[in-house]
């Protein structure tokens, strides 16, 4: 099946379900509109909270039906020579795990490492230069930001593949290998995101909650763009890139989300970015609130600065990662109408009170189910390829499927006002 008939066919079978979707809802609408004494509030009320985000659920399990995985084909006699690029922040516990990731690659050619050491204040320097690894330089540089530091490094890389891993990512023993193969496999690809999921889940309930979502919510939409070879998200914890096309658009912004702004302008340029969901690299996330509160409202703040600069992407023809652009333009309205709407509705609700939550939004619940199920079933194939294996965790799967959401949209809504409105960033 070809790629454009792939599209589509997601499309038709999601844009299908949401006309149905929004016919069955017109006495709800009706009933809502009786309610709140307006029309048109009931009708984007009903639309934000069930129809829309019903079509993207759909258009996910559609594309992820569609997926049939091929692995690149490239000889090993073909693998360049690579440059693992590492901006370090006073990571002095996590840089010994992560070398030692970098030690057990198998790769078929030299690998060399450039850690550019944005002013740590802690034994991060120590900690490196105590490491002897073969082929490892180490820049250090006043604190200017992620940003500055990898163009630092940039410069500074001798090849023109350069991965991108953070200071805390452990790698799994194939992962440079495999993520190299996919950015060869096409000479248009600029960029491939790996497939990280979460090394640090067991040491907190928010670290597992938030592995579900490494393991199932981001890789499965990384799969579905990286399907239409428009990933958005060529994150910096783990990503191939190359140098040669970075150099033509001066490497990254001085931006919070750094990674997305970069993505997006490779995708404008005219590039494709790709996905492969078999290199596999861990990294560590937030073990508490407050960690968690301050990464999801900057990664909430990076898609807006992506708008800012990167919005006319949306009208680019020919090129399917606009319309995953322009369907990340919804999101903002959808986490307003979230945390605004829905979660006040679900707590009338337990007071008996279901004009806004009901038996409609109930019926969600068998597509979540097999869209989780499926999102398992996908990921399970690839960590077997690696010969990984996911945690058997119930009770967080279930609270990921159930609270997760109510959780994280109030946080995006207060990133996405903090960008608006320019409050201070910090790295």
């Amino acid at each position: 099946m070809k790629l454009w008939q792939r599209f589509w066919g997601s499309n038709l079978i999601a844009l299908s379900y949401a006309g149905i979707g929004f016919y069955i809802a017109q006495w709800w609408i009706a009933s809502l509109s009786d309610w709140t004494g307006s029309y048109v509030l009931s009708l984007l009320i009903v639309l934000f909270i069930a129809i829309i985000p019903g079509y993207l659920n759909i258009l996910l399990l559609a594309s992820l039906y569609f997926y049939k995985y091929e692995p690149a084909n490239v000889k090993e006699s073909d693998f360049p020579p690579v440059s693992i690029l590492i901006a370090a922040y006073n990571e002095e516990e996590a840089v010994r795990e992560t070398f030692r990731g970098l030690s057990h690659q198998v790769y078929p050619n030299e690998m060399e490492v450039i850690v550019v050491n944005d002013g740590s204040s802690d034994h991060t320097v120590d900690k490196l230069a105590g490491l002897h690894f073969p082929n490892l330089r180490i820049i250090s540089t006043n604190h200017g930001g992620k940003a500055e530091a990898l163009n630092v490094g940039l410069k500074e890389c001798g090849h023109d593949i350069i991965v991108t891993i953070d200071a805390d990512t452990f790698l799994h023993h194939n992962a440079i290998h495999q993520i190299v193969a996919r950015i060869l496999s096409d000479t248009e690809y600029a960029a491939v995101a790996g497939n990280v999921l979460v090394k640090n889940e067991r040491m907190s309930r928010l670290a597992r909650l938030q592995s579900w979502d490494y393991m199932l919510g981001i890789s499965s939409v990384k799969r579905e763009q990286g399907l239409f070879q428009g990933t958005l998200v060529a994150q910096g914890a783990f990503s191939a890139f190359r140098k040669s096309i970075l150099l033509k658009l001066d490497g990254w912004q001085d931006r919070i989300g750094e990674d997305i702004v970069l993505t997006w302008a490779l995708l404008k340029a005219g590039y494709k970015v790709g996905y492969e969901p078999t290199a596999f690299a861990f990294t560590g996330v937030p073990i508490n609130f407050r960690q968690f509160l301050r990464q999801r409202q900057r990664w909430a703040r990076g898609m807006i600065e992506g708008f800012k600069d990167h919005l006319n992407l949306v009208w680019r023809r020919h090129n399917y990662s606009a319309f995953f652009v322009a369907i990340d333009l919804f999101f903002p309205i959808i986490d307003f109408f979230y945390t605004f709407v829905f979660i006040p509705g679900l707590i009338m609700a337990c007071f008996g009170h279901f004009h806004i939550v009901g038996l409609f939004t109930l019926l969600v619940i068998p597509i979540n189910i097999c869209i989780i199920a499926m999102m398992i079933h996908a990921q399970k194939k690839f960590l077997n390829y690696a010969g990984l294996k996911m945690r058997e965790n119930p009770v967080g799967l279930a609270l990921y499927a159930m609270v997760y959401q109510i959780l994280v949209s109030p946080i995006c809504v207060k990133g996405y006002f903090q960008e608006i409105f320019c409050y201070k960033r910090k790295w």
